[in-house]
């Protein structure tokens, strides 16, 4: 059974108002299914929005911030539970480790970074929980472009494409995550 999301985003909020909406959304409705929010750590940006919104609607946060961007003025303070860690790549083993499964929406470089990892190390064996991403307003449907075009080429595996699921609404990514995490245990 599903317990933990993990959800990669930005720390910045972007620049259109759609982004917050379904961010809240997908807050509101991981609250609404006992799902534990495990992220990034920051109070900033759509992570911020996002651990707020979980936590408005009495669900249970766990932050996992970097000592380097532990200032008052990016750690969210008011996290279920938050975790201090050496390094990027500390952040990314230890979140992996916590969670069940994996949404993104829309960041930036960061953002990039922690998708494309946890979906490589999928398709290199380390885990097998699924990944998701939020296409709020075709945010990915150029990440997508690359990833099928890639798959064209003979460079990703179609099986490791039809592992992702993609789509603009939150509920259908939330029930996917859930369904996948049962049909693997």
């Amino acid at each position: 059974m599903m317990k933990n999301i993990c959800v990669f985003l930005g720390s910045r909020s972007g620049i259109d108002a759609e982004h917050t909406i379904a961010t809240k959304k997908l807050g509101a409705l991981m609250a609404k299914n006992s799902l534990r929010l495990i992220y990034g750590g920051g109070r900033v940006g759509l992570m911020g929005i996002l651990a707020d919104s979980v936590l408005e609607n009495k669900g249970e946060v766990i932050g996992v911030i970097p000592k380097s961007l532990f200032s008052k003025e990016v750690v969210h303070t008011g996290l279920t539970e938050l975790h201090e860690v050496s390094s990027m790549h500390e952040r990314k083993a230890l979140m992996e480790s916590l969670s069940e499964g994996f949404i993104a929406l829309p960041g930036g470089f960061g953002t990039l970074d922690e998708l494309c990892e946890i979906i490589t190390w999928a398709q290199i064996g380390i885990h097998k929980k699924p990944v998701a991403l939020l296409n709020n307003k075709g945010f990915f449907d150029h990440f997508m472009k690359f990833v099928n075009h890639s798959c064209t080429e003979g460079f990703i595996a179609p099986n490791d494409v039809s592992q992702l699921t993609f789509s603009e609404d939150p509920e259908v990514v939330i029930q996917s995550l859930i369904e996948k995490c049962s049909a693997s245990h």
